[in-house]
């Protein structure tokens, strides 16, 4: 099924720290790696690929960091997704277009309609309304926040 890579789930966790920071705040990449416990090299390069992709913006200076670049409702997640881990299919033949097994596939019309179903619901939530529902548990800040 469906499965995000560990590169797209760091991105929407540093993207769900800038929504709610604000689009003013620039927030330094160390603190959200300390924060969300995400290794910092790996976390600054996931911070150089939404810059690239124009989801955030780097800012320079004694505060420097990232900021929000554009308004997240502008974004749907099918477009992020795709962003984060390139063309993405239930199944091989709905992103390459040579299948060896078309002529005979009894199976790729059902597949490709789940898949359109999908990729419909992903188009009709934007990257804010992940941001909108309630945390659990909010933030990692630390091994002392663990439950006694």
């Amino acid at each position: 099924m469906l499965k995000l890579t560990k590169k797209t789930e760091y991105a929407l966790l540093a993207l769900g720290h800038l929504y709610q920071a604000g689009q003013d705040a620039a927030i330094n990449v160390r603190e959200m790696a300390d924060t969300y416990r995400i290794p910092f090299p790996v976390l600054s390069k996931v911070m150089q690929h939404l810059a690239r992709e124009g989801y955030v913006e780097p800012t320079k200076g004694a505060k420097g960091g990232y900021r929000i670049r554009e308004e997240l409702a502008q974004h749907d997640m099918w477009q992020f997704l795709e962003h984060m881990e390139g063309p993405l299919g239930l199944v091989d033949c709905i992103t390459m277009p040579d299948c060896e097994q078309e002529s005979a596939c009894s199976i790729r019309s059902p597949l490709h309609a789940i898949n359109d179903t999908i990729v419909a619901v992903f188009h009709r939530m934007s990257l804010a309304d992940v941001f909108r529902y309630p945390s659990a548990a909010g933030p990692v800040t630390g091994a002392s926040s663990a439950p006694k």
